[in-house]
């Protein structure tokens, strides 16, 4: 895992989600930027687009749930974890519409992953938000399970 840097893990991420969740090469979702404690990423509108020429509710609650399961998959990938992740429950609040390129952001909670090691599952709620030109356009609150493999 040390081989890997900050670009890299945002590639393989990326790769990650085009190959297991194909809606997430159309909707053009691309991690934008990881620091080990805050996780961006953002998708263009065009794809994501309604009959309002906003983003499409779908697209926002996709591109969110995304940005957590991505939050998560960083984290082990930083402490060279492997777990199957999914989202077991979640709410979203939508709260302006998404007229321009939006940007969904998460803070790691400092959650101990250390139980992934010993065979058993990890739980953690992240928040996400998402913001069009610096306004805070929805909200997401998923809880996301990741199982150890093996």
């Amino acid at each position: 895992m040390a081989a890997l840097n900050q670009q890299d893990l945002l590639e393989q991420l990326q790769q990650t989600w085009h190959q297991t969740i194909p809606v997430s090469e159309f909707m053009q979702i691309t991690p934008l930027a990881f620091d080990g404690t805050e996780f961006s990423v953002t998708a263009p509108l065009a794809p994501n687009i309604n009959l309002h020429q906003t983003m499409f509710a779908g697209s926002i609650y996709t591109l969110m749930t995304l940005t957590g399961w991505g939050m998560l998959w960083l984290q082990q990938k930083l402490v060279d974890l492997d777990g199957d992740i999914v989202l077991a429950d979640a709410n979203v609040r939508y709260i302006a519409p998404i007229d321009s390129q939006p940007v969904a952001k998460v803070r790691w909670p400092d959650v101990d992953l250390t139980s992934l090691a010993q065979g058993r599952r990890v739980k953690v709620r992240l928040a996400v938000e998402l913001y069009c030109n610096d306004k805070l356009c929805a909200s997401f609150s998923g809880l996301y399970v990741s199982m150890a493999k093996g």
